[in-house]
């Protein structure tokens, strides 16, 4: 069967890269043809009704008051959009299956016998139509309304517990998720936001990254380019939005655990530092990162799987900005609810996390979505 996967953009987000690539691999285990759909790269460009006022507004706070800013900021970052992402894009194109379009009008009615969307923050609005197109419609399949395929919801993401969907929004999703084969997502409160809103009975499973054994994420460290190093450290501080508050956590548990804190990945959009400095680690050292560690403290959420899948001592500072409904749902079924902390003092009361306990429950989850996937399939 030849399946297409339907996720959100790939670029420099690890995640985004690894959740693509683990369905891919599952699906290919299955037997099946698989290709992710893959738009163009994200243009860093405002539109002309945004240019009138930001423009004139940079010019002014750089050059009247002398502020530290780039008037034509988004131009900048087009120009080493390429260079900062060469280690990424190597990845991608070395193991995902790209089915390069301009746009989701243009995938052939009869190439595939099956789109598979999912999974990421895929179903979020903010993101879809940022990044992939302007009709959150299209991430429920709405370009391929009259095909008829196979129409397979695996592990999508609201990223919080409520819609960000006007009315007529999610009349119409409703009505394109009656067409699918099968439903599943990747929060349990997104379960009852299908239900409630859509009528729809999905199953929550797992992010597919968490589908992969540990031993496929070590292949792919042991395959992985030259240019891998070890980590500079044993403490992982893998901070998407850092602050006050985290930075203090941080020292207070290299302190407490006696152990160097080290980061990987580069401040991507900060153009006040030198391209080649801004260029993004390959996937693989980021993976290597989490092997080399003996505590991480991360605000991501596949940072908090990796850390599992990898059997690390962690805690997760809850990113709101991000969607916290995915870190309550994962680290819930797991059994590691206190694992999400917002000071030093709830990081003394913790427990050292028993990963034989987490396998188990692992395994069972590993199971149920397997078997939703291959049910899906066979219908």
């Amino acid at each position: 069967m030849k399946i297409g996967i339907l996720t959100l953009p790939l670029h420099t987000n690890y995640g985004g890269i690894l959740q693509a690539y683990a369905l891919q691999t599952v699906l290919e285990r299955m037997g099946h043809e698989v290709w992710v759909l893959t738009p163009p790269k994200v243009r860093f460009e405002l539109p002309l009704y945004k240019k009138i006022w930001a423009y004139p507004k940079r010019i002014v706070a750089k050059y009247l008051f002398g502020r530290n800013v780039k008037v034509n900021y988004e131009h900048l970052l087009d120009v080493t959009n390429s260079i900062v992402s060469k280690n990424t894009d190597s990845f991608i194109c070395h193991y995902i299956h790209s089915f390069p379009i301009q746009q989701l009008s243009d995938i052939p009615q009869d190439f595939f016998d099956a789109i598979v969307v999912g999974s990421d923050q895929v179903w979020r609005k903010i993101y879809f139509t940022q990044s992939f197109s302007n009709k959150i419609e299209n991430a429920f399949l709405g370009f391929a309304e009259r095909w008829t395929i196979k129409k397979i919801a695996y592990a999508p993401s609201f990223g919080t517990d409520y819609l960000e969907l006007d009315q007529q929004e999610i009349q119409r999703c409703a009505y394109l998720l009656k067409s699918f084969t099968a439903v599943s997502v990747r929060e349990q409160t997104a379960v009852e936001l299908c239900k409630s809103f859509f009528h729809i009975d999905a199953v929550h499973v797992l992010d597919p990254t968490m589908l992969l054994d540990v031993s496929d994420y070590l292949t792919l460290i042991d395959g992985g380019t030259s240019s891998l190093v070890k980590c500079s450290g044993n403490l992982h501080c893998y901070i998407l939005d850092s602050n006050a508050e985290k930075d203090a956590l941080v020292s207070f548990i290299a302190q407490h655990r006696k152990l160097e804190p080290f980061s990987i990945g580069k401040d991507l959009y900060n153009l006040d530092i030198d391209v080649v400095e801004r260029v993004q680690p390959p996937v693989e050292q980021w993976l290597k990162a989490f092997n080399d560690s003996d505590f991480i403290i991360t605000d991501s959420f596949h940072a908090c799987v990796f850390s599992i899948l990898f059997r690390k001592q962690f805690v997760v500072y809850g990113n709101k900005a991000r969607g916290m409904e995915r870190f309550h749902s994962l680290l819930s079924i797991m059994g590691l609810d206190n694992r999400l902390i917002t000071s030093s003092a709830e990081y003394l009361t913790l427990d050292e996390i028993n990963f034989d306990d987490v396998y188990k429950k692992l395994a069972d989850w590993r199971i149920k979505s397997n078997a939703f996937l291959l049910s899906a399939l066979q219908q």
